[in-house]
């Protein structure tokens, strides 16, 4: 049948709704239970406590003057059982209007049928919401992917496990927050909207402050200004952000995402891996009280201390090369023998080391793993080893072949820090758009001095992805970036749930 001609009987039901003197629309409701709490506690509630229940309705059972129906709310299902002498003619008349997907509270005392089932036997019910678009079978399973993610109101009526991933998404936020405020660090918010972008290697979203008629851009990291604290002499914070980079999208990667960063003064990398093992260990423990962790068939102990691995090391396992004593036009080589359908000319030497890197080392790092030492040109921020300058002391941790932290010991000479600025912005020059402009308020907030300090950045989507055992990051991200919707209205819709 056309959806268009269903959505209109709906609206026509609404108005004999009105005109039975019953609000399909009305302001609020006060429940004392949820299914869940009838379902645990029946043993005390049996055929002697009233209770108040609201859900969407999923299944009616219609006949003649008694019916039965099933209401859903966020904690799972109750059955409900109406007759029309007790909730008198014009209700049950109201009731026989409504369809799937409507909202209702429910007033009575909960019994058990003959079946066994709980059930609520009401004396009054009070329609919520009258719902104009209807569910259909079709839908059970919502397995259509971008429909899943566009609709995700629809995804989770149809799929209420659904949620599941998303209350495990806040359990895991909460945790992060208590366990870093317990050592000692603070909660800091800082900008989204900057005047100049920096701390990450991306493109920026541009937008224009009209007032200011200047440029700005959504930030891509909040690395910079959390050290502007530290400069100013708070020595542990912390920022849950989002951040936004202009790049393309795929399972691991949307343009708006969710990073948990972190600051601390007189620590270094080493400092901050302990850290790091400590939060995501005791994290997943905490929810699951295990610490095997199962990702699409694989399966890790997250027991620490997890192994370190050094970057040029891994490289030279996996790709036979020893890039730090290779020259550009060598390291060019390489990647294209690696990748022979792009073109390399003109990307710079710490491109193609992340190339290599990314296509002959990644899948490997099962993981838990921190690979650590990263060569100097692609650590603009970090501090050089203090064993070998052409290294850096930063590290990247590594879950089922996914990179899920970043760290550095953080560069606080100023001096070193320009030059750094000035190499980025030569690379720029050359056609990279991947690069660090010279930002000179952070390097004049440098001049004043930074204590030593480790630093660390956990991609948060990513991480609930791999604890949830999600295949997309668009899985846990609640309305993930898509491309433009044109809408139209279905021509035919199977009426088969609406009769159930």
């Amino acid at each position: 049948m056309n959806l268009e001609i269903l959505r209109q009987e709906r609206i026509d039901k609404v108005e004999k709704l009105r005109q039975l003197g019953v609000d399909p629309y009305p302001y609020n409701y006060e429940t004392t239970h949820n299914s869940k709490q009838i379902i645990d506690n029946f043993a005390e509630l049996e055929n002697q406590v009233e209770v108040k229940v609201a859900g969407r309705l999923r299944l009616i059972r219609k006949m003649g003057k008694a019916s039965f129906a099933d209401i859903h709310d966020a904690e799972g299902k109750i059955q409900i059982y109406l007759r029309q002498d007790e909730v008198g003619e014009k209700m049950y008349e109201a009731f026989k209007l409504l369809d799937l997907g409507d909202i209702i509270g429910v007033e009575g005392v909960p019994f058990r049928t003959k079946t066994g089932e709980i059930t609520v036997k009401a004396h009054k019910f009070t329609i919520l919401c009258k719902s104009i678009r209807p569910l259909s079978d079709k839908w059970k399973g919502l397995r259509d992917i971008e429909t899943r993610y566009r609709q995700r109101y629809l995804d989770m009526i149809m799929n209420p496990s659904v949620r599941r991933e998303f209350y495990l998404r806040a359990a895991m936020l909460a945790f992060s927050r208590k366990f870093l405020t317990e050592r000692g660090f603070t909660e800091v918010e800082t900008p989204i909207l900057q005047p100049l972008y920096g701390g990450a290697l991306a493109r920026p979203f541009v937008t224009h402050h009209n007032s200011l008629d200047m440029q700005l851009y959504l930030r891509i990291a909040d690395e910079l200004y959390l050290k502007r604290l530290l400069v100013g002499g708070m020595e542990k914070v912390f920022e849950v952000c989002k951040d936004f980079r202009n790049e393309g999208m795929d399972k691991m990667h949307n343009p708006e995402f969710t990073m948990i960063e972190l600051y601390q003064a007189y620590a270094d990398y080493q400092d901050i891996m302990t850290l790091a093992e400590s939060w995501i260990s005791s994290m997943y423990f905490s929810m699951n009280g295990k610490t095997s962790l199962h990702y699409q068939g694989q399966e890790i102990d997250l027991t620490p201390p997890w192994p370190r691995k050094g970057y040029v090391d891994l490289v030279e396992e996996y790709s036979g090369l020893k890039i730090l004593d290779m020259s550009d036009a060598q390291l060019r080589e390489a990647a294209g023998t690696i990748a022979p359908e792009k073109n390399f000319s003109g990307i710079n030497r710490g491109k193609l080391i992340d190339l290599i890197f990314s296509e002959k080392v990644e899948k490997h790092l099962t993981g838990p793993v921190f690979v650590v030492d990263f060569p100097l040109e692609i650590s603009p921020l970090t501090k050089a080893h203090r064993s070998n300058e052409k290294l850096t002391e930063r590290f990247e941790l590594y879950l089922f072949g996914y990179e899920t932290a970043n760290a550095y010991s953080e560069l606080n000479d100023p001096l070193e820090q320009r030059r750094r600025f000035e190499q980025q912005v030569r690379w720029q020059e050359g056609g990279d758009d991947e690069t660090q402009p010279m930002d000179e308020d952070f390097l004049r907030a440098l001049e004043y001095g930074m204590p030593p300090t480790g630093g660390l950045g956990v991609g948060f989507d990513r991480l609930v992805m791999l604890f949830t055992d999600q295949p997309s990051i668009r899985d846990v991200i609640l309305f993930p970036q898509l491309r433009p919707e044109e809408f139209t209205m279905p021509e035919e819709y199977d009426e088969e749930q609406e009769t159930a």
